[in-house]
């Protein structure tokens, strides 16, 4: 549990005041079901004695003053008898509460808190029978000012520039119980009845739509909703503010609709067509049409480190920069990022909100899913991004985390709420994408499908744990299914595939396997490594690919056709495949005629190898080197950010100035051939290669690249438009990265003058990253002044980081009383791990320890593993840079 958490009101108080509810509609129906205890087998807080089957909320927010009134009735089952009631509460001060018998008698309660165990107790005078109740609370709370419980954000409104302020609500994972006394608890599903007393004048938002609206004195209106589905308590959703909806009917027809600050106007167009297409898709893919009325998008002008957007049923949140779609700022990068993301969400409206893990163990089953489902339906309705490809990125950042030993599998054990905040990290989203996807394609498309169809409707408005979908692929016929997902999800590591020989003989190619695990940390090699059933994919030249589980640790595969050899035909195993040499350099060789998908997969899971280590720094650079200046816009711009972070690995230098020009000669032709700003109706893919491009050829020194981003910056001066375009970003990077005293000057008198959140953060965020040491030193004062607000603070420091972790983590330490009320509590030690993640300061390990030791275990682990982290980059770096210096001089012009 935490180990401070905001306080409660007083320890306990004696309860002689009944509390006056709004009458409100009569509960939603949910599927027919006897409530009966939480089992034993899913693991809770509270004591199984009762169980919640509706909520009547009402809250009356004071933006201003940043507080709240609340009162809830919730209907509940008591199982055995029990002198008190447990459930959900932080940061509550509970000023009355009675249980209300089926017979209307009343008792009064008193109430207590324990503030690490977020719970409050309602103790009642005499034992509570099992039976029906109300249980009816008053109670007071406090609107944060970071996303989390009820949260206030303050933007420049887009009609005036004035600032202004609106109320959103992020629950996920425990944090429903900021908002109101409840079962917190995925596997409490419940109806909730909402409604709010707010400014007659302003917009109030929740799942459902509003069911009635009555005026109230003081310029004041009580909204009240429809009553929403079964659902669990974190899904729940109240937004509050000055905002305009633009809304379609869907084909489905669900009206789907975008909320955003008023005056968004045309900006909300893009996301809401995309909403209106990926709806109904959904609905035939899982084979149960969206159950409510409505489906909105709302979106919230900040940001937070941490998430970009929450699935809450018919009413889900996203950050402004990531849902509408600013001609003068959105960049090619952001207009994909808007409909993936927005598919993630819709996804979950499924998988996640319909269907609901018991428990946080299982939370994969929503991430994992939401983020395949989301590149499988962006690919179907945008097969020219070549999106697929965005999937070996995802592989390789799960990778990144889980070849080190302070990895977890994907089906977690959380019990704490700090781990429950911590299980959202690549191995959750990514690898259980890759997991999923790999199963799909073992499986069969069709076969997949249908499992996951049966699972739907098996398991609506209930909760589920892993087990239960493999049980739902194989009783559609997924052969094999549940064997390779019991160990991919709950054996941590990565399976390494070592291609010791391949030959050829009577016009068949014979493969000698060996399976191990890919490490990141040389000690960890060697030794007893588990063994996963592998489902291969082969391709032998121009053949169709064979299938082959491989289920031991060595195994000798037999395929017709000679040809060079890809073991993992299509990039779907997750599985690193280490080449003996010639096996690797014929792939090499016929690199130009494999599919870009498996050219990319090659590029990076060798790269990967070599970085740690497993072969040489030039196999990996060979196969770089292979990606032609003339390729795929989505390929080569990937490739092209590979060579930026292969750039990144040298110190300044004569290898770092060779290797500078290695990238322009080689890619400043094509930038030229694009040219420097977009032409009217190209492909997207080619603008974001040319923002790409311009990043890449800017982080590495061309001096043409660099001088133009100065020259666009200083047109700042006379003309705050100068940059606006779907480049804004790139060429902003690109200047502040070289900023002097006075550009960074112009960057901070941009974002102080700015009138759009996303403008002022983006200026606000570039200010850090200055490669100039005392440049840096001014951002980071700046990040602390107040003059930001906390989420362009935080952003700042971030940015700074970048190029200067150890100044920023010394910073940060130095004034933590002033960083705290930048960064919520539970996010601290990622946001610690996250300033550390460039650095190769040997000082940095015992800083990181002496840090992690002050803190409790379960909070400590993010601090951990980028020490852990930090020991791989401090071992492997310096043969990474000489192997690296050593093959440039063989690139030598």
């Amino acid at each position: 549990m935490r180990s401070a958490i905001r306080s409660f009101a007083t320890a306990s108080a004696v309860i002689a005041l009944a509390v006056s509810l709004p009458a409100l509609a009569a509960p939603a129906s949910a599927p027919a079901s006897t409530p009966v205890a939480l089992p034993e087998t899913v693991p809770s807080d509270l004591p199984r004695t009762a169980r919640p089957t509706h909520y009547r909320i009402e809250v009356t927010p004071d933006a201003k003053a940043l507080t709240f009134n609340g009162k809830v009735g919730v209907d509940l089952v008591v199982f055995t008898a029990t002198d008190a009631l447990t459930l959900h509460g932080n940061g509550l001060k509970i000023a009355s509460a009675q249980l209300v018998a089926k017979d209307g008698k009343a008792t009064p309660l008193t109430a207590s808190a324990d503030e690490k165990a977020q719970t409050l107790r309602f103790a009642a005078p005499a034992q509570i029978k099992p039976g029906t109740y109300r249980l009816d609370i008053a109670y007071t709370g406090t609107i944060g000012t970071q996303p989390s419980g009820l949260f206030a954000l303050d933007y420049p409104d887009k009609r005036t520039g004035k600032d202004t302020r609106a109320l959103f609500t992020q629950f996920e994972a425990p944090d429903a119980r900021r908002f109101v006394p409840s079962f917190d608890e995925p596997s409490y599903k419940a109806t909730f009845d909402l409604s709010a007393v707010v400014p007659a004048s302003q917009m109030a938002l929740s799942n459902m739509p509003v069911a009635r609206e009555e005026k109230l004195a003081g310029n004041l209106k009580r909204v009240t909703f429809a009553t929403t589905p079964k659902m669990s308590s974190y899904l729940l959703f109240f937004g509050l503010g000055d905002f305009e909806r633009s809304a379609k009917m869907a084909a489905d027809g669900v009206e789907v609709g975008i909320v955003s600050p008023a005056g968004s106007g045309a900006q909300a167009d893009y996301a809401r067509d995309g909403l209106a297409q990926i709806l109904p898709w959904f609905d035939d893919y899982f084979g149960v049409k969206f159950p409510l009325p409505k489906l909105d998008n709302i979106a919230a002008p900040g940001s937070s480190q941490f998430f970009g957007a929450m699935e809450n049923w018919g009413a889900i949140m996203t950050f402004e920069r990531i849902l509408l779609l600013d001609p003068a700022t959105t960049s090619p990068d952001g207009i994909q990022d808007i409909y993936s993301t927005q598919a993630h969400e819709t996804a979950h409206q499924w998988f996640g909100d319909l269907v609901t893990m018991a428990w946080w163990d299982d939370i994969w089953l929503n991430e994992g899913f939401a983020s395949w489902a989301a590149d499988k339906i962006t690919d179907h309705f945008h097969p020219e991004w070549n999106y697929r490809l965005n999937a070996v990125d995802g592989r390789e950042a799960a990778m990144s985390l889980d070849a080190l030993p302070t990895t977890h599998p994907i089906v977690q054990t959380i019990r704490t709420v700090s781990e429950m905040e911590q299980a959202f990290d690549a191995i959750t989203y990514q690898k259980g994408q890759a997991t999923i996807a790999m199963l799909e394609d073992y499986a069969g498309a069709d076969t997949w499908r249908a499992g996951i169809r049966a699972y739907m409707a098996k398991h609506a408005y209930a909760n589920t744990q892993s087990k239960d979908l493999w049980a739902a692929i194989e009783g559609a016929g997924g052969k094999d299914v549940n064997r390779i997902a019991e160990a991919f999800t709950r054996t941590p590591g990565v399976p390494l595939l070592r291609v010791s020989s391949i030959t050829c003989q009577g016009g068949q190619s014979r493969l000698s396997l060996t399976q191990d695990a890919f490490s990141l940390d040389p000690a960890s090699r060697g030794g007893t490594k588990p063994v996963w059933p592998l489902p291969l994919l082969v391709r032998v030249g121009e053949t169709a690919p064979a299938r082959h589980l491989m289920t031991g640790k060595t195994d000798n595969v037999v395929l017709p056709g000679c040809g060079p050899v890809l073991v993992n035909s299509g990039q779907l195993g997750y599985y690193r495949t280490l080449y003996d040499a010639a096996s690797l350099q014929k792939l090499v060789a016929s690199f130009g005629k494999l599919a870009p998908i498996d050219q990319y997969g090659l590029v990076r899971d060798n790269l990967s190898l070599s970085m740690a280590g497993y072969q040489d720094m030039a196999a990996g650079l060979s196969l770089l080197s292979a990606v032609p200046a003339s390729a795929d816009a989505t390929l080569t711009g990937n490739a092209v950010g590979l060579w930026q972070a292969v750039y990144d690995l040298l110190e300044k230098g004569e290898a770092q100035q060779q290797l500078g020009a290695l990238i322009s000669r080689t890619w400043s032709p094509r930038l030229q051939k694009l040219g420097f700003d977009p032409v009217a109706g190209e492909p997207l893919t080619d603008t974001k290669l040319r923002a790409q491009l311009i990043g890449t050829l800017g982080a590495a020194g061309d001096a043409a690249v660099v001088a133009e981003a100065r020259r666009r910056l200083q047109g700042l001066a006379t003309n705050p438009a100068a940059l606006n375009g779907p480049l804004k970003r790139t060429w902003l990077d690109v200047a502040a990265t070289n900023a002097t005293p006075s550009d960074w000057e112009l960057l901070r008198q941009q974002a102080a003058k700015a009138t759009g959140v996303v403008d002022r953060q983006l200026y606000y965020s570039s200010l850090g990253a200055a490669r100039d040491d005392a440049l840096a030193a001014k951002t980071l004062d700046l990040a602390i002044s107040g003059t930001p607000d906390a989420t362009s603070g935080s952003q700042m420091i971030t940015s700074v980081s970048r190029a200067h972790p150890e100044q920023a983590f010394d910073f940060v330490r130095a004034h933590q009383a002033q960083i705290d009320k930048l960064v919520e509590h539970a996010g601290r030690p990622r946001f610690i791990s996250r300033l550390v993640a460039a650095s190769t300061d040997p000082t940095m390990v015992d800083k990181l320890q002496a840090y992690a030791a002050a803190l409790p275990a379960d909070e400590a682990k993010p601090i951990i593993q980028a020490q852990t982290g930090l020991k791989q980059r401090l071992a492997n770096r310096p043969t990474q840079r000489a192997q690296l210096a050593a093959w440039l001089k063989t690139q030598a012009r």
